[in-house]
């Protein structure tokens, strides 16, 4: 597929985690699917919002009779015993080697236990500080999350890339005021239309600090060509 190469400056970079630095949706699909078992629900629509939110609020979807909680500590349980698949996704290692260790962090809906969990299980260097579902009270598509991010390294919104996968992750990115590069290898083009621009995954994506911060090389797909639907990576 047709590639442009964009230049992208920067003084921070905020990443997801789930689809964009690690691939976990086989232990996520799992344990949420026990879960929704344990629990009287359609496997199926318990997954369906699974992914870009934060569990206490998924789980608030789902059983709004039960304690949010409590449920959510079921569910972490979960998903922190299960790491079988857990990997870490092509490009990711080589970009964060490039970046400052000051100048990029995670933004995840993943409680920050589940988050240390699987960052180690798949080999990545989980930074100091991070953003994770403790430390917010409105979860993505809601720009808190990110607003956040930029606010731990000390940097404007919008002077910060956000990096992200999902149709509630890019809004919540583009809401706070962000640049936002999105992945087009787990969800539809069309559902990432807050995304300023779309890539195939991080191979597609290095960084090299200059005199103003840093600045990303995007090799950027045609949006148009994408969501006619040419093919995509598996």
């Amino acid at each position: 597929m047709k590639t442009s190469p964009v230049l992208v400056r920067c003084q921070g970079v905020l990443f997801d985690m789930d689809g964009i630095l690690i691939s976990s949706l086989g232990a996520v699909e799992r344990s949420w699917a026990k879960w929704a078992r344990m629990r009287g629900v359609e496997p199926e629509t318990a997954l369906r919002g699974a992914h870009g939110r934060r569990a206490i609020e998924n789980v608030a979807r789902l059983r709004p009779d039960l304690d949010s909680e409590a449920e959510l500590k079921v569910i972490e349980d979960l998903e922190a015993a299960d790491n079988e698949g857990v990997t870490v996704l092509p490009g990711v290692l080589e970009l964060l080697a490039a970046l400052p260790r000051e100048r990029w962090t995670v933004v995840t809906s993943a409680t920050e236990r589940l988050a240390r969990v699987r960052l180690a299980a798949s080999g990545i260097p989980a930074p100091a500080r991070m953003v994770t579902a403790d430390h917010v009270t409105q979860g993505k598509p809601h720009p808190e999350p990110f607003l956040a991010g930029a606010a731990l390294l000390g940097v404007r919104p919008e002077a910060c890339v956000v990096f992200e996968d999902s149709s509630s992750g890019t809004q919540a990115g583009r809401a706070a005021g962000c640049t936002v590069i999105a992945t087009t290898h787990s969800h539809a083009a069309e559902t990432l239309d807050a995304a300023h621009y779309l890539v195939r995954g991080l191979t597609d994506v290095s960084a090299e600090k200059d005199q103003d911060g840093l600045l990303l090389r995007v090799a950027v797909l045609d949006r148009e060509q994408t969501i006619k639907g040419e093919p995509r990576p598996a």
